[in-house]
């Protein structure tokens, strides 16, 4: 009885898992979200100097150019692993991640599951197959944030996002490169795309303000938690012979 218990909590798990997994980051209806006021980043003439800096033994001389505050919501990002790709070959380690971020109406009163949003390496890409929701979104209230800091704290935050978190940041944006010959820019403005268009952020500040929740995040949990359990369950059982 036992076993038969155990094997059916498992199919079920997995048929759960497929649909979970694909709508965890489903955004609630504009109606159900209680975001409060998002409005657009402030942006002032830079209070700090520039300056110097060290992490994982390069050296890195950082220009702020602006000073920069952020709140919005995070609706695709990337994490960056400096032992591959475009980062490796700069050996810059100081951009901890990419994440693009919507506020104002785009976040307030859009569907926003009627777009995908994915982040490349270095970009946010923006699709949708609906003529009408592309006519609604605002271009000047989404930005692809390169977000440097050598504070191991302030890192951690930033690889703790998920799609859906609504977050703000504070910092300089910034003109930044290594002893090794890389420098990176940044965007001034929130009216410009294409290539250079990404604000590039040194954090002083870092904060999740909150983490969205809907049901589907919920079964995800739930549904792995009971596929691994019972995996193990099944694993130790035929291992003692019990099976």
């Amino acid at each position: 009885m036992l076993k038969t218990l155990n094997k059916w909590i498992f199919y079920a798990a997995l048929v759960t898992l497929i649909p979970a997994f694909m709508y965890k980051d489903s955004f609630p209806d504009p109606e159900e979200r209680q975001y409060g006021s998002l409005a657009a980043p402030l942006q002032s003439h830079a209070s700090k100097p520039g300056f110097q800096t060290v992490y994982a033994e390069v050296n890195y001389s950082i220009e702020p150019r602006y000073d920069y505050e952020l709140t919005g919501l995070v609706v695709s990002q990337a994490v960056h692993n400096a032992k591959y790709g475009l980062h490796r070959r700069w050996n810059d380690h100081l951009n901890v991640a990419d994440l693009c971020v919507v506020w104002g109406d785009n976040a307030g009163s859009l569907d926003l599951n009627a777009f995908e949003f994915r982040n490349g390496q270095f970009t946010c890409n923006i699709s949708t197959g609906s003529s009408q929701a592309w006519r609604a979104f605002k271009m000047n209230e989404l930005s692809n944030n390169h977000l440097l800091s050598d504070d191991e704290t302030i890192r951690e935050q930033i690889q703790d996002v998920r799609i859906g978190d609504r977050i703000h940041l504070q910092g300089w944006l910034s003109r930044y490169g290594n002893d090794q010959g890389f420098s990176r820019d940044t965007s001034t403005t929130r009216e410009d795309s294409g290539n250079g268009a990404c604000e590039t952020i040194f954090v002083n500040r870092f904060e999740i303000i909150d983490s969205m929740h809907n049901s589907w995040r919920g079964a995800w949990s739930v549904s792995l938690f009971a596929a691994v359990s019972s995996a193990l369950i099944w694993l130790v059982a035929v291992g003692r012979g019990r099976w």
